[in-house]
């Protein structure tokens, strides 16, 4: 055999193995029903469970407990998915910024056998303050291109 083919197929092999651990580590997007499905056949497998924070009529989060002052690593509130379903979930670690005016997030973890979703990552989507309607330009604004 050549050595080119045996580089050759060594690379191959190591292109193999790469997609094989990067697959390995993906996860789904499903619902808190599906994530506790999940978790009893296998309680390390990592899911993404979209939902909204409930919030009252003031904006005001719902079930939040936040006490930096006793743990500020723990974040404990209550999440609606996208299929209705709401649910305790606690992240360990501090709480985000702006967590308080995401209109949807993306919570990364696992469900467990208390039926609360243990939260590794949190991902927010903010209101954009680039919405349609509210871009507001000013026409009399006015440039001069010097020589």
């Amino acid at each position: 055999m050549k050595k080119t083919h045996i580089i050759g197929l060594i690379l191959v092999a190591i292109a193999i193995g790469i997609i094989l651990i990067t697959t390995g580590d993906a996860s789904t997007y499903v619902g808190f029903d599906e994530a506790e499905r999940i978790s009893k056949s296998d309680p390390t497998q990592k899911v993404h469970v979209v939902g909204k924070l409930k919030k009252d009529a003031q904006g005001k989060i719902l079930g939040m407990i936040f006490n930096p002052a006793l743990d500020a690593n723990r974040l404990e509130f209550t999440v609606e998915d996208s299929l209705g379903r709401e649910n305790q979930v606690i992240y360990a670690a501090p709480k985000p910024q702006d967590f308080e005016k995401s209109e949807k997030i993306v919570l990364v973890g696992s469900m467990r056998a208390d039926k609360i979703f243990y939260c590794d990552k949190i991902l927010l989507k903010c209101p954009s303050k680039y919405q349609e309607g509210k871009i507001s330009a000013d026409s009399s604004a006015s440039f001069e291109v010097k020589k």
